[in-house]
């Protein structure tokens, strides 16, 4: 027999973990299938509810059930679609559509389920509209007047929109002048007399009030109080104008309603708006959705007051993990004497890993909240007593408490980076000259800087995500002002904050109408996301940045 036929009938074995190999490659890729799934569900869901979709008009056949105050014309957008089974006598199932019908305040629900046999006919009226409100959701119906101080505008006039636009904005620019009157300028005076009474409480209890002190306090109060109500009756005075105006309209129901120029916020055809113009309302209302505050429960406007207490929360316990995971993480790996002590701090510190997040929250009410913000109250604050400072939830407390739940990730991710620095480096340093300290700050933390930024990117993620904890030591449903502001000490620890997280549960399990609040949650949940991968994104490429630069510490 030859050598190649020798060769041909030569059985060649697989390799014996080749299976496992094929076997986990496919479950990881079911797993990125899932995750990509995922993210493509919240980011449909999440997106549509800013782009304008054409609003339909249905003819209901007689006796349908989904007749509108006895009404066989509804009109609205078509949101969902899906199959229903029928009852038992009939058997099968049947499609239905729901709409957003708007207008809540006229009939008290926001949506509308219609069976698609119960449709005698669908049209798209051109001259619809679709307005954004101030209260009770969006409004759908037909314009049918303006009635001004100088005069009544019909809807047949040629400049008729013209004159709505024009309303509409001086409408916004008055509403945006009431808010700064009402929250910076009258906000920045309520502040300063409290301020005065505050001093004038401290100086009682300190034994140094005196009676000129007091003429003095009161004469600026006396002074306050006078431009408090210059700017009181201005902001009412612009309150009386938006409501000066009424936009009459017609409810494809049928039946006219008015509402106060003053408090529809914009409009659009639905119907008669192109691609581009529908892409142009579409990335305006990101924007607002990124730029304004909630309204309506949180069911409408913006989540900015969130994605700011997200941000600076997570920042705040970036900062406040890192020294704490660092130092700890340096004393057990180069200073502790390795047994038995070290050894079960090190479990412990792995097991505080696996504690669930809400007992942190419990220990940061308990520490955190009553022991030391009741004892700096006592300390710094005693003329606001009873009324508590920082002796109750603050974005102070709940960075901290942060910060304990996710210090364990750092301590972890630091000692191994600190144990990845080759010996050899230690060595030379050492026969350089240098101290241990000198060693550690300058050849062997440098180098473990990329490892160190490793830990503090699982902190942030799994920070940033939190809520259960946050509920017990600072986060509200709405927080009427920022934690940084323009007004000094510009950096206010001791107040409450939002939180997307906790607007995501607000929304889901809160709402008073769950229905809208469903493309909001998506909309939030994308959004919490979004912000993760960017805070994430910003410490791994400066993580990378470091590797490079300090490449050479691991020789």
């Amino acid at each position: 027999m030859s050598l190649f036929s020798r060769h041909s009938h030569h059985k060649v074995e697989p390799a014996s973990g080749e299976p496992m190999v094929w076997f986990s490659g496919m479950w990881l890729g079911i797993g990125l299938l899932m995750i990509v799934t995922l993210l493509g569900v919240i980011v449909k869901n999440g997106l549509s509810i800013f782009w304008p979709s054409r609003v339909m008009q249905v003819e209901l056949v007689d006796g349908s059930a989904a007749a509108i105050q006895g009404s066989k014309t509804v009109a609205g957008e078509v949101r969902k679609i899906q199959e229903k089974r029928l009852q038992a006598e009939k058997g099968g199932t049947a499609r239905e559509k729901q709409l957003f019908v708007g207008n809540r305040d006229a009939y008290g629900f926001g949506f509308r389920y219609i069976d698609e046999a119960d449709i005698a006919s669908i049209t798209y009226p051109e001259d619809l509209i679709l307005a954004e409100r101030v209260e009770y959701g969006d409004l759908v119906g037909y314009p049918v007047a303006l009635k001004l101080p100088k005069g009544e505008v019909r809807a047949e006039a040629p400049d008729f929109l013209d004159r709505l636009s024009a309303v509409i904005a001086e409408g916004n620019a008055r509403r945006h002048e009431i808010e700064s009157i009402e929250k910076d300028q009258i906000g920045k005076i309520n502040q300063r007399m409290g301020a005065l009474r505050l001093s004038e409480r401290k100086a009682e209890l300190e034994g140094k009030l005196t009676e000129d002190l007091r003429t003095e306090i009161a004469a600026d109060l006396a002074e306050l109080q006078r431009r408090y109500e210059i700017l009181a009756g201005k902001a009412a005075a612009l309150r009386a104008e938006q409501k000066a105006g009424l936009f009459v309209y017609r409810l494809p129901t049928g039946g006219e309603r008015e509402i106060a120029i003053g408090d529809l916020m914009q409009y659009y055809h639905p119907n008669r708006i192109g691609f581009f113009e529908r892409a142009g309302h579409f990335c305006s209302e990101i924007w607002h959705f990124l730029t304004r505050e909630p309204r309506e429960a949180n069911t409408e406007g913006g989540v900015f007051p969130a994605i700011f207490g997200t941000f600076v929360m997570t920042l705040l316990m970036s900062i406040a993990v890192v020294p704490f995971g660092v130092i700890a993480a340096i004393y057990l790996r180069e200073y502790s004497k390795q047994g038995p002590v070290v050894r079960a701090v090190r479990i412990a510190v792995n097991n505080l890993a696996g504690v669930p997040s809400i007992v942190f929250g419990v220990f940061g009410l308990g520490f955190f909240v009553y022991f030391l913000g009741g004892s700096i109250d006592s300390l710094f604050f005693p003329e606001r007593l009873p009324t508590p400072t920082y002796g109750t939830g603050g974005i102070l407390w709940a960075s901290l408490t942060l910060a304990l739940m996710t210090v364990p990730v750092v301590i972890v991710s630091t000692e191994e980076a600190l144990a990845a620095v080759s010996r050899g480096a230690r060595e030379a340093s050492l026969a350089a000259g240098a101290s241990k300290w000198q060693t550690i700050q300058r050849i062997v933390l440098p180098a473990s800087v990329p490892g160190i930024i490793t830990g503090l990117v699982l902190a942030m993620a799994r920070g940033a995500g939190e809520v259960a904890p946050l509920m017990l030591v600072g986060v509200v449903k709405l927080a009427p002002t920022l934690p940084l502001d323009t007004v000094a000490p510009f950096i206010h620890l001791e107040r409450k904050f939002m939180h997307l997280g906790f607007h995501i549960y607000d929304l889901g399990f809160q709402s008073p109408d769950s229905e809208a609040a469903k493309p909001m949650v998506f909309a939030t949940t994308l959004l919490l996301i979004g912000l993760v991968v960017t805070l994430n994104a910003a410490a791994i490429l400066l993580r990378e940045k470091l590797r490079r630069k300090y490449a050479s510490s691991a020789f």
